[in-house]
């Protein structure tokens, strides 16, 4: 691209955001403490007493439905004594299900499922202000959304902004879980991000999927119309190694959505890229500054599911490839940043959308610095 120089491009972020141990605690204090940070799809907690038990840092979360057959979500510690509900010792997450009661098994004290304490062996307590600490919790599009410090104060609709809008025609909520896949990248979770947001390194980095949707590497990725949509290449119409398959496309899509791919981040944590006929839907849970677990999801509508005949694996092992591309070059790129002459980074022109995640972090670490730290939601008094 004529007339561009380094000096003319925007900077990434420094490398202690990508590297430092003590940098990553603020960032994520500031980012998955503070904000909406999705977990996974409603359809794992159908039944009353269905939960789903997840960590972020040192704090976990179980989720559940409660008798009401809304959802609930607690601090996964007893009132007690500390005790974890569901142990996690070594688990991003875990599922299973409550008989009608939430026990510790440290010594038995339970809880209702709407978290007001029910008993306490050998000891008569008054139960009123007792309850276990709840964490906000809501959901859009069949997805789970949980937020520990609601200090920030918005709702989940107004976190997720414009992007809902592009793809309001995907019937999210739904859509059904036809395979799953659990990768651990070491990686920045940024880096991952950054990496999504972009198709600057798809020629390069990912052949078999241009091959499909060419568009991604002509002009290194500048001219992709992602509110549109990108076409696939004539006569494919979605993201198997053929371009094609033998599903159905989605009910109520335009007839540019059954020919064009669409990609959408929702920060901090939650990418969807959508097919006709199936979404891949990413769930990035950061462990440490340089390794990040990802759930992605694989959905599907339910008639296809149905059929004697499904088999999802033609995108399955499609996005497969493409992932461990990606994360593969994400973790040579954190390899990269320790050499020491490495202080930042560079985006060019047609990674703006990158660029939005040094806009995001900053905006959320000056909040965050700005902002008087306030106790966590709780339901019961300390």
């Amino acid at each position: 691209m004529a007339g561009v120089t380094l000096d003319t491009l925007e900077k990434t972020l420094p490398r202690e955001h990508y590297l430092d141990a003590a940098c990553y605690l603020r960032e994520y204090a500031a980012v998955f403490h503070a904000g909406w940070v999705c977990i996974g799809r409603t359809e794992a907690l159908s039944d009353a007493g269905d939960y789903q038990a997840v960590r972020f840092g040192e704090q976990s979360v179980v989720v559940l439905r409660g008798e009401d057959q809304e959802l609930k979500a607690f601090y996964n510690v007893c009132r007690h004594r500390g005790a974890e509900l569901i142990p996690m010792p070594d688990a991003q997450t875990r599922t299973g299900h409550f008989d009608r009661r939430i026990t510790c098994p440290y010594h038995a004290w339970s809880y209702q499922l709407d978290g007001t304490l029910r008993g306490t062996p050998h000891l008569a307590i008054e139960p009123r202000g007792k309850a276990l600490h709840s964490v906000s919790v809501a959901d859009w599009g069949g997805f789970i959304f949980i937020r520990l410090n609601d200090r920030r104060g918005d709702s989940l609709v107004d976190a997720l902004g414009a992007g809902t809008e592009g793809i309001k025609n995907y019937p999210l909520t739904d859509l059904r879980l036809g395979h799953s896949i659990d990768y651990r990248v070491h990686a920045n979770w940024k880096v991952i991000l950054e990496n999504y947001n972009e198709c600057y390194h798809c020629g390069p980095v990912h052949p078999e999927l241009c091959k499909v949707v060419p568009a991604f590497r002509q002009g290194g990725g500048d001219q992709l119309d992602w509110d549109l949509g990108v076409p696939h290449r004539e006569g494919a119409n979605t993201f198997t190694a053929s371009g094609d398959t033998l599903r159905a496309p989605f009910p109520g899509l335009s007839d540019t959505e059954k020919t064009h791919h669409k990609g959408e981040l929702f920060y901090p944590n939650l990418m969807l890229s959508l097919a006709m006929d199936h979404v891949a839907a990413f769930y990035l849970w950061p462990e440490s500054a340089e390794i990040t677990n990802i759930r992605c999801d694989f959905l599907f509508h339910p008639s296809e599911i149905n059929k004697p005949s499904f088999d999802p694996m033609d995108a399955v092992d499609f996005w497969d490839l493409i992932n461990k591309q990606d994360w593969s070059i994400c973790e040579s790129v954190q390899r990269g940043m320790h050499n020491a002459v490495f202080k930042h980074g560079y985006y060019a022109p047609m990674e703006d959308y990158s660029l939005d995640i040094r806009r995001y972090v900053t905006a959320c670490l000056n909040e965050d610095s700005a902002s008087p730290h306030e106790p966590h939601n709780t339901i019961g008094t300390p």
